[in-house]
């Protein structure tokens, strides 16, 4: 199991940049049974915002976020999804990475991923995300730099890429060079400026 734990949802607001329509999508699996992301959380998430001004045009809960398939199987759990311009995601870093990789629209997460506690499905999900414990992979377009980066690479890439696969792994795909297809797909490219400090992991 997946062990997330929620932001505050001062943070949530914060990182939310002229939403537009909001939908909120939890997960049915680990979010589920931690209480982090299953029906009761969504439906209060939606309330919250609502209250805080936000236009939300509807809320469910994927069966497992990092087991999605495609846009349709995405889209089968409520077509109001399609009509969305934001979408916050209760689940795991997978979860967030999967469902962005699905839609053309912003994607933030609700949680932080703190640590693997098992697999899922039978599957070990591997490069998606890191559980450092402090998501801000909608910075990235929902590609994380620290899972999917070699070199955890936060501020940019290495300059050692080749036609868009990695130096250290000549088979992997450039994670600086997904961030930037992806930031550029959903018209966030100006999220490239920010700087990101070293990451502390000392507790």
């Amino acid at each position: 199991m997946i062990i997330s734990s929620s932001k505050s949802f001062e943070e949530i607001l914060e990182n939310l940049d002229n939403p537009g329509k909001i939908f909120v999508l939890g997960c049915g699996v680990c979010a589920t049974k931690l209480h982090v992301g299953g029906e009761p959380e969504v439906e209060a998430m939606c309330r919250k915002l609502r209250e805080a001004g936000k236009e939300v045009i509807g809320g469910g809960v994927a069966k497992a976020a990092c087991s999605i398939k495609s846009k349709e199987s995405l889209l089968e759990n409520d077509p109001a999804i399609e009509k969305a311009d934001t979408i916050i995601v209760m689940s795991c870093g997978s979860g967030l990475s999967v469902v962005s990789s699905l839609v053309d629209v912003p994607v933030h997460p609700a949680t932080n991923t703190d640590s693997l506690g098992g697999y899922s499905e039978g599957h070990v999900r591997k490069d998606l995300c890191a559980m450092c414990g402090s998501c801000i992979a909608d910075f990235f377009g929902g590609v994380c730099p620290t899972a999917r980066c070699p070199k955890g690479l936060m501020n940019g890439p290495c300059g050692g890429a080749m036609e868009g696969k990695c130096e250290v792994d000549p088979d992997g795909d450039c994670a600086w060079e997904l961030i930037y297809l992806r930031l550029k797909e959903i018209g966030r490219l100006d999220l490239l400026e920010r700087i990101f400090e070293p990451k502390e992991y000392n507790g």
